[in-house]
């Protein structure tokens, strides 16, 4: 017994020994310049690596340092760099024969550089193309590994005419049974600048031999929590931002990539002076692009938010980092009170205390722009609305003074209709025309800047209700109506050449905020010119700006009037 347990011993030994020692009896370096080359051969750059070390319990060779060199058009610095690389290869025919059969590579804390040009055109579209000499293709298409992996990696984004750069962190990819003449699946998940996460899963191949940008791919990917202001599709210097969840499918075959899924943007802040949105929108999405072109088509795709659906179609194009849009979007008869959550990413703020609790909204705009200077042109239009907890009345107190208005605590709209211009800068409103039940016709346009500051120019034609309520009302007014009433149509007339005459006028400025509007009389005349463009005359009775004379254009001299109205503020306009 204690024989045969002796000899077991002693083979062990020496296997351990065989194990310890072999490695320094067989000179691994001398296959460098064969890894090198195989592996220049398959990326199609140059590739070096520095002293190779064995180790047969783990069946691998070690390489102190990776280096791949990039594309001398982009730069002159490495594409990739790593401090360790690990080649794990077949022992037997290594020890036998000393012939290198490559198993498996894996790459630790790699640094990947990713640049493009002004054009678009990107470092790595050359990445894995085979060298043009017979002997590096036959190498290249050799070439298969059952194991590649990239850990705990680091991919720096930029432009090659800026200096800006965007950082990946944790980057991780896995594949098996890689070739470059046929697909196999590849894993790629990271961390996004600004938090998040990125994954891929996949197939991947044959590799293009021109154009790594056309090499077929067929994956799921899914984005959750992408920053659009730390990774540049908003500009973050105005505070614009928003969080992006994305779970979709890519296919890309003879240049064409095709994306089909699901998009949630949540806290969306579009516009300065706006505020984060507390509803998500959500987009079900399908998109084809052009990689030759880099141009792509938007198909006709739905934005949700709550039970509010619009359309979206359109086209868009890439060159580098920076994507450019032409988007249009329609949306008819959506519930009011589901969009006014996601009001605020676009600058439009309820008033405090109010909510929009009625009513639907129908838009056609058109968005145009690069993503981060985007540009919104079109109609929005509310529709028997309700504002509730909004006294219009007590809000346009000093105008109340001025017409003994009273609207009640919540606002019936029967119609609000405006042409919108709106950049990442702040919105303007133009052609602005309101039908309010309590009130009348109220027309005009301003402005919203990028603090959330007003600056309209208005004018209310008050009809109906609303001038039996300025007469019952005893309101200063009332004293000089009668001295005004030959001017111009005044207390109810309509002035020869007027639109929609049978009114009284009232033209007023807002300030303040969205927020806090505040409601101001143009005693000044300074709606005058709108009035005149707007409606040709006053529409009516103009109070503060009618004419001196009887029957005339109450434009033609609007200073008599105002002094007039003038004294019921106690001031008197200057000569």
């Amino acid at each position: 017994m204690n024989k045969p347990l002796k000899i077991i011993g002693i083979v062990i030994l020496l296997v351990v020994v065989v194990l310890a020692v072999a490695p320094f009896l067989i000179p691994v370096n001398q296959f460098r310049p064969q890894i090198e080359d195989k592996l220049s051969a398959a990326v199609g750059r140059k590739v070096q690596i520095g002293n190779l070390s064995l180790s047969l319990f783990r069946g691998s060779l070690g390489a102190d340092n990776l280096s791949i060199a990039d594309d001398p058009k982009f730069s002159a610095s490495p594409f990739l760099t790593a401090k360790t690389l690990n080649v794990g290869v077949e022992m037997m025919p290594l020890i036998s024969s000393r012939q290198l059969n490559v198993t498996s590579i894996t790459i630790d804390s790699p640094q990947v550089t990713l640049l493009h040009e002004p054009s678009g055109k990107w470092n790595y579209s050359t990445f894995g193309a085979a060298s043009k000499s017979n002997q590096s293709n036959s190498d290249a298409n050799q070439l298969s590994i059952k194991k590649l992996e990239l850990k705990n990696g680091q991919i720096i984004v930029g432009a090659t005419n800026s200096p800006k750069r965007s950082t990946y962190s944790n980057v991780n990819v896995t594949a098996s049974d890689v070739t470059m003449h046929s697909k196999f699946p590849v894993t790629v998940s990271a961390e996004l600048p600004g938090g998040g996460s990125f994954k891929l899963e996949g197939n991947i191949g044959p590799f293009n031999e021109t154009d790594t940008d056309l090499t077929a791919l067929d994956a799921k990917i899914t984005v959750k929590g992408l920053n659009l202001g730390s990774t540049g599709f908003l500009d973050p210097s105005l505070g614009l931002g928003g969080i992006v969840d994305l779970d979709a499918t890519l296919t890309s075959a003879d240049g064409v990539a095709q994306t089909k899924g699901t998009l949630k943007l949540s806290k969306a802040l579009l516009v300065a002076g706006g505020s984060p949105a507390t509803v998500p929108a959500d987009v079900d999405f399908s998109t084809r692009y052009d990689l030759r072109k880099d141009v792509g088509v938007l198909n006709p795709s739905d934005i949700k938010i709550g039970s509010a659906v619009a359309k979206l179609n359109g086209t868009y194009q890439t060159a580098g980092d920076t994507t450019s849009v032409n988007i249009k979007l329609a949306g008819s008869n959506m519930p009011a009170r589901d969009l006014e959550a996601f009001l605020p990413a676009i600058g439009v703020h309820i008033p405090s205390g109010a909510n929009l609790t009625a009513g639907t909204l129908s838009t056609d705009l058109n968005i145009k722009g690069p993503t981060n200077k985007l540009v919104t042109d079109g109609t929005i239009g509310l529709f028997n609305g309700v504002l509730s907890g909004f006294d219009l009345g007590s809000k346009m107190s000093e105008v109340s003074a001025l017409t003994g208005l009273k609207t009640g605590k919540d606002l019936a709209i029967e119609r609000v209709t405006t042409n919108i211009h709106m950049a990442t800068t702040g919105l303007r409103a133009e052609k602005l025309n309101a039908v309010l039940p309590a009130l009348g016709t109220i027309i005009g346009g301003g402005t919203v800047d990028a603090k959330n500051n007003l600056d309209f120019k208005m004018a209310a034609t008050l009809t109906g209700g609303a001038i039996g309520a300025m007469s019952n009302s005893g309101s200063a007014v009332n004293s000089v109506l009668g001295q005004l009433s030959g001017i111009g149509g005044l207390g109810g007339g309509s002035a020869k050449g007027c639109k929609g005459g049978g009114g009284t006028t009232v033209p007023f400025q807002v300030q303040g905020t969205t927020s806090n509007p505040r409601f101001i009389p143009d005693v000044g005349g300074l709606a005058a010119g709108l009035l005149k463009s707007q409606l040709g005359c006053t529409g009516g009775a103009l109070v503060g700006g009618a004419a001196t004379k009887p029957g005339a254009n109450p434009m033609d001299n609007p200073a008599g009037a105002i002094n007039a109205i003038g004294g019921l503020f106690g001031k008197k306009k200057k000569p």
